[in-house]
């Protein structure tokens, strides 16, 4: 019997790399069509935009698609950056761009205690397959706003997320399987993980 095979529709190869170690063997994880053009994320919720990215990889590969939205959502801010926190320093922003802004609107509120920094990472993933079928898996961490960046692992907004059922690190500082233990991609692809093991296994050609 065979792995189950899927293409990724992301181009970070970071988070790729963490898709590959939260499935394991069970799911092999092919990385996103060299040809494909960059999916415009338009739509208004996390599973939208997830949407849109499966559906292209699909029709670009022909193949099952995995795709995934993430938004952090702090609470002083009215749940910005949400669905926008890939793009929120800009069209051109870089991770340090995005917590740097993040951090700064913070201060400017004056928002420094840790009760006015609650925050949320929201993931939604979809895996699709050309005739239409879709699994979603979603996954929910709740925590607070670093007042500065720490660690110089993981990506994205890291460094700057405590989760409350950690012992006070970001995410930035935890070694990879620790962060999966926790994260919202972690919970979002187990829930996907276990919907697609209920399928039953894939029987070799």
């Amino acid at each position: 019997m065979a792995s189950h095979r899927v293409v990724s529709a992301t181009a970070n190869p970071h988070k790729l790399d963490e898709i590959r170690e939260i499935l394991g063997a069970t799911v092999v994880v092919l990385g996103r069509p060299a040809d494909l053009a960059e999916v415009e994320e338009d739509a208004s919720t996390l599973e939208g935009n997830a949407e849109l990215k499966v559906a292209a990889v699909v029709a670009a590969s022909g193949e099952p698609a995995l795709a995934d939205d993430t938004g952090l959502e702090v609470d002083a801010l009215r749940g910005a950056p949400g669905v926008r926190s890939a793009r929120y320093g800009g069209p051109e922003a870089d991770d340090e761009k995005n917590y740097n802004k993040l951090l700064g609107e913070l201060r400017e509120l004056g928002a420094n205690a840790p009760e006015q920094r609650r925050a949320r990472f929201r993931t939604v993933v979809i895996l699709g397959w050309p005739d239409g079928r879709r699994l979603v898996g979603r996954g929910v961490v709740e925590g607070t706003i670093a007042t500065t960046p720490r660690g110089d692992r993981g990506f994205g907004y890291d460094p700057v997320f405590i989760p409350d059922e950690g012992d006070g690190r970001t995410f930035g500082e935890m070694w990879p399987e620790e962060k999966h233990s926790l994260s919202h991609r972690g919970r979002a692809l187990r829930e996907l993980a276990d919907q697609l093991a209920a399928l039953g296994p894939v029987e070799e050609a």
